[in-house]
């Protein structure tokens, strides 16, 4: 039975503060709606700063407990986690599915399976993340300590709801830390089930408090408080700005995964099948929803007429639709202002004088998502240069060809926006392959392939992709403060 079966009307969300379920001081509400049918799927709090202090107060009096734990038991806490998730991963894949629009397959294949990797990789790495000392000799020894900062402030996106929560509030947990959590007011379902989960898995109450709402009201608020000691978001470049704005005067710690324009360099002696099936994958995925998505197809002039003929006959076979059909490839956008702003950078290619080799419209899929908010799979080339449609993240089903004539026009291109988070290179020359992954200017990079993660690798962007890494020892780093301590010789 899927999940939206279960429900026979909206939801009515509350706060979780303390362990309980609260809700919102001055009950107000926002709605959820469903991007494949644009039905109202849940009500949520409309919470402001009232909540706000409650919860950050909640995770304060749990703090002294919690940090105090052995690293064992908060471990054990977080695989009970991880063991309930993998339980109930169709259940939460359904709700993923139903609040985001991405395939039913795609949330259980992926989001799901990253979910309890994330819980589970956090609780290990937690417990073989190594000290530091250093010997003086005759003046003594130094030791590092690593300790939890205190309340911390996760604010998560739309895009990957719960895989992107479980990534920060497992290392926050682990170091020790509570957590106030804002989960995306467009897509609040699976924040919810993971925090009743949570309190099954035996986490104390207080330990993580969650507050919905909107970033301008509930985000806000939480940003501004005096007692958080770091901020974790991931999300838009302006909002990052806003938040980084709000957070220098204290000095608080912020971590910034932003927006990125990611360029795909393929060079002429590419492997084209391989090449095909990989730019499919990593233009597409999630609806192009994703801000590793690489959005920019910069080819060798010799090889641009047979890639782009080969990639629009790909994306043109892309099933989009309901997405809990087992075959649909592609799922619906997440609202229908969003999809609208992706239906506007159509226009303007028109206007500019691109070609659109495949998609381009807004679809209508039969049966129950006549209403939904989708866009088909579009391809795109012979824009002029300076089109924005080349620099500005659009964060949906839309990619655009370029052509090189040489390397370095091919890396100039690459680099020429202001985002610089992901980047991929199709080549079967080695040296071209290293040389050019070193001048692109980009976090990470993949030869040949696209998202393939390492759980233990750092993740993030440069310029205005972001500030600070995510993954392995970064994130343990990030949720704690350093401390040395001296012992002099003979002590």
């Amino acid at each position: 039975m899927r999940w939206e079966e279960l429900v026979s009307e909206p939801e009515v969300l509350s706060n979780w503060i303390g362990g309980e379920r609260r809700a919102p001081f001055g009950g107000q509400y926002l709605d959820d709606f469903e991007p494949a049918t644009g039905e109202l799927l849940a009500r949520i709090p409309d919470s402001g700063s009232e909540d706000v202090e409650l919860a950050v107060a909640a995770a304060a009096d749990a703090f002294p407990e919690w940090s105090g734990r052995s690293l064992q038991e908060r471990a054990r806490c977080l695989e009970r986690l991880a063991d309930l998730v993998a339980e109930r991963a169709e259940t939460l894949a359904g709700i993923e599915s139903a609040d985001t629009g991405k395939p039913l397959a795609l949330a259980r294949q992926i989001d799901m399976a990253r979910v309890e990797a994330n819980l589970r990789f956090f609780a290990g790495a937690a417990q073989h993340w190594p000290t530091e000392a250093h010997d003086m000799g005759q003046q003594g020894l130094n030791y590092t300590r690593r300790e939890p900062l205190g309340v911390v402030a996760l604010i998560t996106p739309w895009n990957l709801p719960l895989y992107l929560l479980s990534w920060k509030l497992a290392p926050a947990l682990m170091t020790g830390n509570c957590v106030v959590a804002k989960p995306s007011e467009l897509t609040p379902l699976s924040a919810d089930a993971l925090w009743d989960l949570a309190n099954q898995a035996g986490i104390p109450p207080g330990v993580i408090n969650l507050v919905h709402g909107s970033g301008t009201r509930c985000g806000q608020a939480l940003v501004d408080h005096p007692a958080i000691k770091a901020i974790s978001f991931t999300g838009g470049t302006q909002t990052g700005r806003t938040i980084a704005t709000a957070a220098a005067p204290r000095l608080v710690k912020t971590s910034l995964e932003l927006g990125g324009k990611n360029p795909a360099l393929v060079f002429a002696d590419a492997d084209l099948d391989r090449t095909v099936a990989g730019l499919v994958r990593a233009g597409y995925t999630n609806q192009g929803q994703v801000c590793l998505c690489c959005s920019r197809i910069l080819v060798d002039e010799d090889l641009k007429d047979a890639l782009t003929q080969r990639l629009a006959d790909a994306v043109s076979n892309l099933k989009v639709g309901d997405p809990n059909l087992v075959d649909t490839d592609q799922g619906a956008l997440i609202s229908a202002d969003h999809q609208q702003k992706v239906l506007d950078y159509m226009d303007l290619a028109g206007e500019e004088g691109g070609r659109i080799l495949c998609g381009g419209k807004a679809l209508n899929p039969e049966g129950r998502c006549q209403q939904g908010y989708f866009v088909e799979p579009t391809l795109i080339s012979d824009l002029p240069a300076d089109s924005r449609l080349h620099f500005e993240e659009i964060f949906g089903p839309v990619v655009t060809v370029q052509s090189f004539a040489s390397e370095d026009e091919g890396i100039a291109l690459a680099n020429s926006v202001d985002y610089g988070l992901a980047a991929t290179v199709w080549t079967r020359d080695l040296a071209t392959a290293h040389r050019v992954a070193g001048r692109v200017q980009a976090g990470l990079v993949w030869i040949n392939g696209w998202l393939v993660r390492d759980l233990r690798t750092p993740f993030g962007g440069m310029k205005d992709s972001g500030l600070g890494r995510e993954g392995g020892r970064w994130s343990l780093e990030f949720f704690t403060e350093t401390k040395n301590i001296h012992l002099p010789s003979g002590f």
